[in-house]
């Protein structure tokens, strides 16, 4: 009876060792163990979002896919939610990680780890191919009179333009983004703003090699900061392993021109690149 009591406690021991064992394994170890992620995703173009085919697709969804498949985990199990529920998902564990549009900020920073930024977002300029009045900056709008910048009615930029002391009447509001390319082929205004992205699909859609993107446009300060953002993945609190993973592929990718060909396919350009701005820094900042 002895001898059945030991084996059966040997027994016990044994198995809530392994429990304790397989309870004690981080996110990396369990995608990479199940070959699978659980990936959430802001439903936003051109970040994710599903084709007619049913495919999940964006620059995040991609930039992710690739990654993941570089560390191992065949499967990216992707599922769109809308942006302010995915930090509460991740935070469940409902996902594995989260992505798509989001910004790196101090405020986030506190409830979520990122890993190193993906792109960036600023703004930047249309003008006639050529750039015959030289604008490269807000700026320059505001110190040549004879410059009108056209800009979506309600759009960020006007707050922006304001900052930057351009004046009212230098600025024509239109409509949508279509009516700011119409006006500057009209010569109505000199300049058109908007996002980069934004930008570049809207040069794309027009197919006018009358108009061309300011590529060394100055990006606006407001309030001394600039107004350029910075989106990444982000990862529970406890999976800094799972983060430097990330990162770790992300480099590879970055330093490769992979990056850039991912980012091409989604309308990002060498302006939304990073560069080498860290989640360290814009967590600080």
């Amino acid at each position: 009876m002895r001898i059945q009591t030991a084996l059966k406690m040997v027994t016990m021991i044994v198995l809530i060792l392994s429990l304790v064992a397989c309870g004690s394994k981080n996110t990396l170890e369990e995608v990479k163990d199940k070959g699978k992620a659980k990936v959430g995703f802001a439903n936003e173009k051109p970040y994710a979002y599903q084709e007619s085919s049913g495919e999940l697709t964006g620059e995040a969804v991609e930039i992710a896919r690739a990654i993941l498949e570089r560390m191992g985990v065949e499967e990216m199990e992707g599922e769109l939610t809308e942006f302010g529920s995915l930090i509460g998902g991740l935070q469940s564990k409902r996902f594995d990680m989260i992505t798509a549009g989001m910004f790196v900020n101090p405020n986030r920073c506190e409830s979520v780890l990122f890993a190193n930024p993906e792109y960036s977002i600023g703004e930047a300029i249309g003008v006639l191919t050529g750039n015959p009045h030289d604008i490269h900056s807000y700026a320059d709008i505001a110190a040549n009179p004879e410059v009108k910048v056209a800009v979506m009615v309600g759009a960020v930029e006007i707050g922006y333009l304001e900052a930057m002391q351009v004046p009212a009447d230098q600025i024509v509001q239109v409509p949508d983004q279509a009516a700011a390319i119409s006006a500057l082929q009209s010569d109505r205004a000199q300049v058109i703003t908007m996002t980069g992205p934004s930008l570049q699909a809207m040069l794309e859609s027009a197919n006018d090699s009358g108009i061309e993107r300011v590529m060394d446009f100055e990006q606006p300060i407001v309030d001394g900061e600039s107004v350029r953002g910075y989106g990444a993945t982000a990862f529970h609190k406890d999976d800094a392993e799972f983060r430097d993973a990330f990162n770790k592929e992300l480099q590879k990718l970055k330093d490769s021109g992979e990056l850039l060909e991912i980012l091409e396919k989604f309308g990002f350009t060498e302006q939304e690149l990073p560069g080498d701005m860290t989640a360290e820094e814009l967590c600080k900042s």
